[in-house]
């Protein structure tokens, strides 16, 4: 794993939004940096980044299950009672989820320790199915790259042949994608996936979030009275359980992606559960409820992490009682788990975070985010990568 100086193409931001990447350039600085890209081996890539995001992948179903049926453990994942029946009966009915990104500390040596599961909403989708395939092929045919050069992306075509077999497995609806209004980045997510559901030759329809409407008889409604009969929300569970439809989910016969059940996986107790069901296992670290936090090594580091934070919202690391580093946000009312610190590896001054996407239950991707801080948010850049 090495991170290389490149030249940036030229007029690349005009092709960006050419090609509606309108959120290359955040709060006035680059969030595409393609000054320099990560170098990975095909082992590095299928040992160590590949295999173990299937398997934890499915460790965490495993989580599920146990969680589903405990009242115990679905209140300690802060899931509201009136929303209890209808993550159980998502995930006892084989609801059918979309994808998932999975976080890792990784510098190129040793087993990938998971931080996270971007189960429900992951972004940066689009930057990694296509515009960093794009940036691969220009480099290649410009001579910048060596022809042998590959990259770990199967993103688009595992997207599109998923929303192919989804319209089998949800039969004569139309399918509506949504977002929050004013988030450029989230708008550009959700075309994105509209466009490979439209590649599958869906039936598919837009609609805000904040124009989602609950008619009399208990059924989602767009902003033309068209009832919503499947959607893909890019907007947390926790968010939509304390909608005023929230308390509706069950009559309201909508087919979700991500389904309900990966309010669940999404969620950071998730961290605590794996431990507790797969303690040693190479690609986790120690985590706990904070109950049990001073299991934990002090003098190694502790990460703390509110059970619905995004975007590294709210976290705080320290080490003997020191603080490190801290995130701000709207998060933490919720309770808090805490991890054992495993640092991001450190190039060119930047800390760097892997993430793993997953299609269905198969690996399809990897996308790099670079951040100045121990805690990757927001602000972070997105850098390219290929296998040589």
């Amino acid at each position: 794993m090495i991170r290389m100086p490149i030249n940036e193409r030229p007029n690349w931001q005009e092709q960006a939004d050419e090609f509606g990447f309108k959120f290359h350039t955040l709060y006035g600085e680059k969030y595409w940096n393609e000054s320099a890209y990560y170098q990975f081996s095909l082992e590095q890539i299928e040992k160590d980044i590949e295999d173990p995001t299937e398997e934890i992948h499915q460790m965490c179903l495993e989580v599920v299950e146990h969680v589903t049926q405990s009242e115990e453990l679905l209140e300690q994942f802060c899931i509201p009672e009136h929303a209890w029946d209808v993550v159980r009966n998502s995930f006892k009915n084989g609801d059918p989820s979309l994808y998932s990104r999975l976080d890792f500390s990784y510098n190129g040596k040793g087993p990938a320790k998971l931080l996270e599961n971007n189960a429900d909403t992951p972004t940066s989708i689009y930057e990694t199915g296509f515009w960093q395939w794009l940036w691969l092929e220009d480099n290649v045919n410009s001579g910048a790259l060596p022809r042998t050069a590959d990259q770990f992306n199967s993103l688009q075509e595992k997207l599109v042949n998923r929303f192919h077999d989804l319209q089998f497995l949800t039969p004569d609806r139309t399918l509506h994608f949504s977002c929050c209004k004013d988030t450029e980045e989230d708008r550009g997510t959700v075309q994105y996936l509209q466009d490979c559901a439209d590649f599958a030759k869906l039936d598919t329809d837009f609609v805000f979030v904040e124009d989602i409407g609950l008619s009399d008889k208990n059924t989602f409604s767009d902003v033309n009275d068209h009832e919503i009969t499947w959607l893909f929300k890019l907007y947390p569970w926790e968010f939509m359980f304390d909608e005023e439809y929230g308390q509706h989910l069950n009559s309201s016969k909508v087919r979700f992606l991500e389904p309900p059940w990966k309010s669940i996986i999404s969620n950071k107790a998730l961290l605590p559960m794996l431990w507790q069901l797969f303690e040693n296992h190479p690609n986790l670290l120690p985590a706990y409820f904070q109950k049990d936090m001073s299991k934990l090594v002090s003098d190694k580091g502790i990460v703390k992490k509110p059970i619905f934070s995004r975007e590294g919202a709210n976290i705080s690391i320290s080490k003997n009682a020191t603080e490190l580093a801290a995130s701000h946000g709207p998060y933490g009312e919720e309770g808090y788990v805490y991890q054992q610190l495993h640092t991001l590896p450190k190039f060119n001054n930047s800390y760097t975070l892997i993430g793993s996407w997953l299609v269905n239950d198969e690996a399809a991707g990897l996308s790099i985010r670079e951040d100045n801080s121990l805690i990757t948010q927001d602000s972070s850049q997105f850098l390219p990568h290929i296998i040589l």
